[in-house]
């Protein structure tokens, strides 16, 4: 009589989810890939690769993606640690209602705040309305919101909050002990700030950082609702070749760059949370 396989009904227990995970993500992105090297011709060539790759719009695209997801995550990181530090450790009243309202923000839509934006430094806004009716000029001067500087404002104050999430949890478990020894020796905030709180932040901070910069190069409806019309992203070329010109082989090459581009990050975000010990 053969002896029972305990191992067969785990094998099983985990068949289920790996199946259905690659029915639901795997094969999408299979298909993706499948669809770029499939040009409208017929066939299977890498020539839709060449054709994209060589076009100054798609260069243009991924150094617009690269340069505006690097600034909004720089700004992040910055605002978010500031804003971390002043909530955890500056006492004022209503400052759990802050950080609670930290968590609330989180489920917002990202073009909600972005029109939001364009009803105060819209060409049709408030800011321009007011500066308008003061002097009487036919149009005001804030024009920054359809460039990448209005991207990138959009973006940093969509995204802070996903960086103060992740600082905050780690203020909160920071021995308060540790700051109240260092300010009995005589030192002074930003030393405390420099030496005491931000090693034990790091992890947090790569964390924070790693997913608002996956986030931003995925970015489509910020760039879509400012009315950025110059600014191209990666993202923006998908939606144009797939939507307004048809050319599928050719957004599915410029998607699959992209998605290469998040899952390299990926890497080295887990490569260097690693030799953080996050």
């Amino acid at each position: 009589m053969a002896e029972a396989r305990p191992w067969a009904p785990r094998l099983l227990w985990a068949g289920v989810p790996v199946a259905l995970l690659a029915a639901t993500f795997l094969y999408p992105l299979v298909l993706l890939v499948w669809q770029s090297v499939s040009p409208d011709t017929g066939g299977h060539s890498f020539a839709v690769y060449g054709d994209v790759f060589g076009s100054e719009v798609f260069r243009r695209a991924l150094g617009n993606t690269v340069w505006i997801a690097a600034a909004s995550t720089a700004g992040c990181l910055v605002l978010g640690f500031v804003l971390a530090l002043v909530i955890a450790f500056v006492p004022f009243p209503g400052a759990r209602a802050v950080a609670r309202f930290v968590d609330v923000f989180l489920s917002f839509p990202s073009f909600l705040i972005t029109l939001a934006l364009v009803f105060v430094y819209g060409s049709a806004g408030m800011a321009n309305g007011l500066w308008t009716d003061a002097t009487g000029a036919a149009e005001g001067p804030f024009a920054f919101l359809t460039t990448p500087w209005g991207v990138i404002l959009a973006e940093v104050t969509y995204f802070t909050p996903f960086v103060m999430r992740p600082l905050l949890a780690a203020f909160g478990q920071l021995d308060p002990a540790q700051i109240e020894a260092a300010s009995s020796l005589g030192a002074r905030a930003p030393r405390i700030v420099r030496q005491v709180i931000l090693p034990d932040a790091l992890p947090a901070l790569a964390a924070g950082g790693s997913l608002v910069l996956v986030m931003c190069l995925n970015e489509f409806g910020i760039v879509l609702f400012t009315g950025a019309k110059g600014v191209t992203t990666l993202p923006m070329l998908v939606y144009t070749k797939a939507i307004l010109e048809s050319d599928y082989p050719a957004a599915c090459v410029v998607a699959t760059v992209n998605v290469a581009v998040s899952l390299a990050l990926y890497g080295i975000y887990r490569a260097v949370s690693r030799r953080a010990g996050a």
